[in-house]
């Protein structure tokens, strides 16, 4: 069975359907490639440079506090002690690398299993260009009323274009909920995390032409 999404003109009205390559936009999807690579992205995105100092670490120590019997008081041998306030912390964080890592293979399939599930879902969306000079943010956000997106906290929307473009990348940047990317740049995260997606013809081209092999 063939996978069609809609085609808008500049306006954002629909015009007709466009067929999307089966091997890209159809195929079944594969949920441990999606979750190892929602995983390996979210571990990248930590800096793992949080730290606590250990008893060796913190101010103070040499001396005993106090004689080690005949006070009635428990031993110590030393003020940086984890038990005491101000000492050092046992077992805490040290600097880490956090950073995971996937075979390619496993990211083209993720990324595949991503597109396949906004386009078997209907929330694929294809626009056949869009060109905003000088930038208006107002301009972008008729487009997407007029092809009927609602943009909320409960699903945002992915606009992927095949170059960059900067006075479109300012008439989107303000809506908030709107992700604009270029289409060889985009990654399984972003797909998942947006609830529709919408590519121009020749972003749509450009997925293909990099992710389609």
């Amino acid at each position: 069975m063939a996978v069609t999404a809609p085609l808008y003109n500049s306006e954002g009205a629909r015009i007709s359907e466009i067929e999307l390559p089966e091997s890209l936009f159809g195929i079944e999807p594969h949920p441990y490639a999606l979750q190892a690579y929602v995983r390996m992205y979210l571990a990248n995105q930590r800096q793992g440079t949080v730290k606590t100092k250990q008893r060796g670490e913190v101010s103070g120590g040499g001396a005993k506090p106090w004689r080690q019997k005949g006070t009635g008081r428990a031993r110590s041998g030393s003020n940086t002690s984890p038990i005491w306030v101000g000492g050092g912390r046992s077992f805490g964080p040290r600097p880490r690398d956090h950073r995971e890592h996937l075979p390619r293979k496993v990211k083209a399939l993720a990324l595949r299993s991503a597109l396949s599930l906004r386009a078997g879902a209907g929330n694929m969306h294809v626009i056949e260009d869009v060109k905003i000079d000088p930038p208006k943010t107002g301009a972008f956000v008729r487009i997407l009323k007029n092809i009927g997106l609602q943009v909320s906290t409960s699903g945002g929307v992915l606009f992927l274009t095949e170059s960059k473009d900067i006075s479109l990348g300012k008439s989107v940047r303000n809506i908030p909920y709107v992700q604009h990317r270029r289409a060889c740049l985009t990654n399984p995260y972003e797909i998942l995390r947006c609830r529709d997606v919408l590519v121009t013809k020749a972003g749509l081209d450009k997925l293909v032409e990099v992710f389609g092999q």
